[in-house]
């Protein structure tokens, strides 16, 4: 399984399964003299870890990374940093069936076809979301030295079950419980998640991220462009679906008039008057907030029946899928966007 990430200065390698002994990921690359602050780093693994609402896995986690090297007296040494996160609350029971009947919407049977069986299909093994726990310390580490630098990457729920929250974007969310900008609208989200699981069912939807303080003249055109760095990270999130920048779809519909966006100055600086473009040209940054909306698919995992296929007999079944699940992945989705950001943002900088 390929699970390393290879960027200009940074690789980043992710490893261990829903159910192993531990999941961690190995980021080398980093310079050294890099301070890691380890208590904002653990708040930002928090945002994302299971079982601390109603609308998220019942599954409870620390999340507490251990550091095995790469780091000496809070800051990076050159050497390769890992880090490891223990399994603590795996219950393997739940999944059993799994290895003869895949559930629809998950890596089960192309994981059955291409592995031969091998692989851990006890809560979705490597495919899991679990792993993107690993991912959001690479990019919660990046994140502090992006920070120092007066760059900023925040994200937020921009519309949940077809639930749209229109207010500006202009500040972070990362410290509410529910990340989105109107509380009101949050509320109405929180609803849609609370019938999906009385329904024995799950909801999707779609997360915005924003960039601020990136300098004009970043990233390459072709092949290592900043959307193509950005989408690379951001489809590493297994529930990913789509992703889009600036105007993004909408550009389609456009005229060349209306999607422009026209050049001004602003004390001094060069900038555009709007930003359909968001924030790159050329794959390269202009200057302007990059921004991106990531489309992110309901869970898998629900409990209403499902008809699957018994791999042995070659029937259809009946599949009623036990365990702990999200009713909604998003909320918990947004820190992981933004670490793949930051992971995209740091490695071309």
């Amino acid at each position: 399984m390929s699970s390393t990430f290879t960027g200009q200065r940074l690789t980043l390698s992710i490893f261990g399964q829903s159910h192993s002994e531990a999941i961690g990921m190995t980021l080398d690359g980093l310079p050294a003299g890099l301070a890691v602050d380890p208590d904002k780093l653990q708040a930002f693994l928090n945002r994302r870890a299971p079982g601390q609402n109603d609308w998220s896995t019942m599954r409870r986690e620390e999340d507490r990374p251990e550091f095995l090297c790469g780091l000496k007296d809070g800051l990076t040494c050159g050497a390769p940093l890992t880090a490891i996160i223990r399994n603590t609350n795996t219950r393997g029971k739940d999944y059993t069936q799994l290895k003869i009947l895949p559930r629809p919407g998950h890596a089960d049977y192309t994981a059955e076809i291409k592995y031969g069986g091998f692989q851990d299909y006890n809560g979705g093994g490597h495919f899991s979301g679990r792993l993107t726990a690993p991912l959001c310390i690479a990019g919660g580490v990046v994140l502090q030295e992006l920070q120092r630098r007066g760059i900023t990457v925040m994200a937020r729920i921009a519309s949940l079950a077809g639930i749209r929250d229109e207010s500006p974007f202009l500040e972070p969310v990362g410290e509410k419980l529910f990340p989105v900008t109107d509380d009101a609208v949050g509320e109405q989200m929180r609803e849609a998640i609370a019938t999906a699981r009385a329904e024995e069912d799950s909801v999707g939807g779609i997360i915005e991220c924003r960039i601020c303080g990136l300098p004009a003249g970043i990233g390459d055109p072709i092949f290592d462009g900043m959307e193509n760095q950005i989408a690379r990270l951001v489809f590493a999130v297994p529930a990913v679906k789509g992703i889009e920048f600036g105007a993004g779809f909408a550009a389609a519909t456009m005229r060349g008039s209306e999607n422009n966006d026209a050049f001004s100055i602003t004390d001094g600086k060069i900038q555009t008057c709007t930003n359909h473009a968001g924030g790159i040209l050329g794959g390269i940054t202009n200057g302007m907030p990059i921004l991106f909306r990531a489309a992110v698919k309901p869970t898998p995992s629900i409990a209403k029946a499902q008809q699957s296929v018994n791999l042995q007999t070659g029937k259809e079944e009946t599949l009623r899928i036990t365990g702990r699940h999200d009713p909604c992945i998003v909320p918990r989705a947004v820190p992981v966007i933004e670490a793949a950001a930051a992971l995209a943002v740091y490695d071309l900088l």
